[in-house]
């Protein structure tokens, strides 16, 4: 289904199509070809539904009057879909690694697994500190500053401690 841009007030975002020379918008995904702020050509972007930047910026080809862009095809948008997606789960990985750390120490002859998830609240940001043995049965777990370092010294001090929550 077409629609224009005037209609898309009156339906659910999933159900709406266009297909333009320098706009399409398809599943959650807007591709609009905009001018290159930094030279004369053309750039387009990628921005998924619910965003408010782009998750992809790159530079788009010249049609064959060399002053207008070319227009987006099916072709395109799909790939352009296929690299943008793969730019938000990247970026989605990347954060993940930040708020999440494992290590895993052994303690007596037994491996306790030591994650640190990290809860970027405005109010109150903190970190879960926890240990599970072998079979993912929790040990202990407790509340510590957003920026505890755990490393193999951090996780055997605490677990030596008796899980007693860190200075």
């Amino acid at each position: 289904m077409t629609t224009s841009l005037d209609d898309q007030d009156l339906e659910p975002a999933e159900s709406v199509t266009i297909n333009e020379p320098r706009l399409w918008v398809h599943k959650g995904w807007t591709a609009r070809v905009i001018k290159n702020e930094n030279d004369d050509g053309w750039a387009v972007e990628m921005i998924l539904d619910g965003q408010p930047e782009p998750a992809l910026i790159g530079p788009w080809t010249m049609g064959r009057d060399k002053k207008n862009p070319k227009p987006l095809d099916g072709n395109a948008f799909n790939t352009l879909v296929k690299t943008a997606s793969e730019v938000v789960l990247r970026h989605e990985q990347h954060l993940r690694a930040l708020l999440h750390k494992t290590i895993i120490v052994t303690s007596g002859n037994e491996p306790i697994k030591v994650s640190l998830r990290i809860v970027p609240d405005e109010d109150d940001p903190h970190a879960l500190l926890s240990a599970h043995d072998a079979s993912g049965t929790q040990l202990a777990q407790v509340t510590v500053r957003p920026d505890f370092k755990l490393n193999s010294t951090s996780a055997n001090a605490w677990i030596e401690s008796g899980y007693n929550k860190p200075k």
